[in-house]
């Protein structure tokens, strides 16, 4: 079987015990059968590495390690190393996957010979127990055979979220091998390791089809979470967004616009974090911080560049470009009530913006 493995599918799991089973049962559905199953249980002080036990118990294609805690980039790393399909998949613990995904991913990377292919996906956010809003991740059907190709084109798909995340993607074993890539051991490593991989890819193929369910749903969700040092990692990313597209020698007005939105975009994000009821800063430490944000230059640049796509994306802007300390703190301190209090509302707005 191991002369035959056309995709290692790789897991990290900490934590995730109510998920977890529904993630196994969603690859042991797909309709490609020739996969191996690398779990890594990273030191989960739950039952997640049991219950991956005992369905490895009854299924060989499943494998379990078994490990120190050390993070879900030295997790996935870990199995990176060992791995023997011809094609790499990452998965999240806490999600779950549509059953053709990886015999049509794989199908369409053997077709144009791809080193990478990306998918649309679902953000299925729960507002309750049993209810959620679904949003919609998604670009045209696309073939790029060479670099210049995918870089002129890569605007499309950073606009829509499709190149943050490791779980809407198929990756050739051959080109992370050869080239040496790995999960950087930081905070959000998605990022920089996908950066890492379309820096120098020449093969990429695009499906609209959506495939993988991402689930906001557990209590440290996107919708409750403070995030310390939120403003300083989305400064570093832009830096990484900048320098890459440096490298790749684009600079037209679609590339150099989708730039300047995002950063905006994850600037409000930024702010309305400060906000966060479980940020435990004081009222007057929150408008300091945010003073201090408001300082930034690039704030200037990228405004004159960006263009929002809906009217109260506009007007949430303003009070940042006008520097105004005050108003953007009270305007932040609305986002993060329609945040915590109505999930729905929330989300329907995010996916307008």
């Amino acid at each position: 079987m191991e002369n035959n493995i056309k995709v290692s599918i790789i897991m990290p799991v900490y934590k995730v015990e109510e998920y977890v089973g529904k993630a196994i049962e969603s690859i042991q559905a797909q309709t490609l059968k020739e996969w191996e199953f690398l779990i890594v249980d990273d030191g989960t002080p739950d039952r997640s590495g049991e219950i991956c036990d005992e369905y490895a118990a009854r299924d060989e294609r499943i494998h379990v390690i078994h490990k120190e805690n050390g993070g879900a980039p030295s997790a996935r790393n870990m199995a990176i190393e060992i791995a023997k399909g011809e094609y790499m998949y990452f998965m999240d613990s806490d999600d779950w996957a549509e059953p053709t995904m990886l015999e049509d991913m794989y199908n369409l990377a053997k077709r144009d010979n791809a080193q990478l292919v990306v998918a649309g996906f679902y953000i299925d956010t729960y507002y309750d127990k049993e209810n959620y809003v679904t949003d919609n991740f998604l670009v045209e059907d696309a073939v790029y055979p060479n670099k210049e190709a995918f870089r002129k084109n890569a605007y499309k798909l950073f606009d829509k979220n499709l190149l943050y995340t490791p779980w809407n993607k198929l990756f050739e074993s051959k080109y992370i091998m050869e080239n040496n890539l790995r999960f950087p051991k930081t905070f959000w490593d998605d990022f920089p390791f996908n950066v890492s991989i379309v820096k120098n890819v020449e093969r990429v193929t695009v499906t609209s089809k959506q495939y993988y369910h991402f689930l906001r749903a557990r209590s440290e969700s996107e919708t409750a979470a403070y995030r310390p040092g939120m403003y300083e990692k989305r400064e570093e990313e832009h830096g990484w967004m900048i320098n890459l597209y440096k490298e790749w020698h684009v600079g037209d007005p679609a590339s150099t616009e989708m730039i300047a939105r995002r950063y905006m975009e994850r600037f409000v994000g930024c702010v309305e974090n400060i906000t966060n009821p479980k940020c435990m800063m004081s009222k007057k430490e929150k408008k300091q911080e945010i003073k201090k944000m408001l300082q930034n230059p690039r704030i200037d640049k990228m405004g004159k560049v960006a263009r929002p796509r809906s009217l109260y994306m506009k007007i949430l802007l303003l009070p940042i470009k006008w520097h105004n300390t005050l108003l953007t703190y009270w305007e932040a301190k609305v986002i993060t009530y329609v945040k915590t209090k109505n999930t729905k509302l929330f989300t329907k707005l995010k996916a307008g913006r």
